[in-house]
């Protein structure tokens, strides 16, 4: 093994000669700019991220925009990025700051990392990317590089593991440069050390990578410890009145696809009968059943979840039996949230 030095200087070598610096985030920088972007690359490829965060930034520019801004606003411009509680800690942790901190984002990491939905990791990404503070980071690229060049074994998940990780991150952040250092170390996970086929002959740290010297790097960093998936069915209740429009309500801010605005549900052991039933007593609404269409299949984290959507008549609004939930109809074009396998299902419906 090198020196820390030896180390953290390789990585920004290289970094001066191949690492980005022309990312949306890497503009104009601020606390703020970098949040967002640490926040929406949470499970979520560069890639994927440049077009949402354009969009979002053009929308809600400043701290104070997004935090006065409509909930179902933030998640429709969120909408299609998944793991909604990110979008909704977001728009909580914006109002905080705006009534706390009189506006202005905290610049310690204890104060960063008490906020909603930021960890130890992105608040010190959140400080060095920004601010140029030594903070060290270990998101899933730096646990990467680390893991296969220390030959750890374990998966990364695990307290143990996780600990050693942050001992060696904690080591080879430099005493200088810690904004290029940090973002050095995402690249060097996110375009040579990559899941599989890394480009080890390409890597600055090679000659001491024990995953590369040993050829473990098909192996390291360990794997999650696979769990069969269970899988859940539900009815999809499309719902249509007489000019076309949809029935829409919102779902409760818990659970997946929080606050977003979806098809109703129904539990699927209903048969076409009950179906109707469960439209009066949970909508309030009198419908017919017309056809049951092409199931489809959505995929969490923790279950697979396959929707039979069955088209419904709309034929009267009924007295409300319980507390509705907020509701709506839609037509063509909208501005509301959805969640993304409900927005293509109603796309190739239309």
């Amino acid at each position: 093994m090198v020196s820390p030095a030896q180390f953290n200087q390789s990585i920004l070598k290289w970094f001066d000669q191949h690492g980005r610096k022309n990312l949306p985030w890497q503009l104009d920088k601020s606390p703020y700019r970098v949040w967002v972007s640490e926040i929406m690359l949470q499970q979520t490829q560069v890639s994927t991220v440049i077009g949402y965060y354009n969009r979002f930034m053009s929308r809600f520019p400043t701290l104070a925009e997004l935090a006065n801004a409509d909930e179902d606003e933030v998640l429709r411009h969120w909408a299609g990025l998944g793991y909604y509680a990110r979008a909704r800690n977001l728009h909580k942790t914006a109002k905080l700051i705006l009534n706390s901190y009189n506006g202005e984002f905290p610049n310690t990491h204890s104060e960063i990392e008490s906020l909603p939905g930021i960890g130890r990791s992105t608040a010190g990404a959140i400080l060095s990317l920004s601010l140029n503070q030594r903070a060290p980071i270990l998101d899933g690229n730096v646990k990467r590089v680390l893991a296969r060049y220390h030959g750890i074994e374990g998966w990364t998940g695990h307290t143990s593991t996780a600990k050693e990780l942050w001992h060696w991150a904690e080591v080879y952040t430099p005493a200088t440069r810690f904004s290029d250092y940090t973002q050095a170390m995402m690249d060097l996970g996110a375009t040579l050390c990559t899941r599989s086929k890394p480009n080890c002959p390409q890597c600055p740290i090679n000659s001491t990578c024990r995953a590369y010297i040993e050829n473990k790097t098909k192996i390291l960093p360990t794997p999650k410890p696979k769990k069969t998936l269970p899988v859940k069915h539900r009815w999809l209740l499309h719902i249509e009145n007489n000019d076309q429009e949809i029935f829409l309500e919102k779902r409760p801010p818990s659970g997946i696809w929080g606050s977003l605005w979806s098809l109703p549900e129904a539990p699927f052991e209903l048969d076409d009968a009950s179906i109707i039933h469960h439209c009066r007593e949970h909508l309030s609404l009198e419908c017919r059943v017309n056809s049951h269409e092409e199931s489809f299949k959505h995929t969490f984290s923790h279950y697979h979840l396959v929707l039979h959507p069955v088209k419904l008549k709309y034929l009267s609004r009924l007295p409300c039996i319980s507390e509705p939930s907020e509701s709506t109809w839609l037509k063509g074009k909208h501005e509301y949230g959805l969640p993304a396998p409900i927005e293509i299902y109603l796309q190739n419906i239309q």
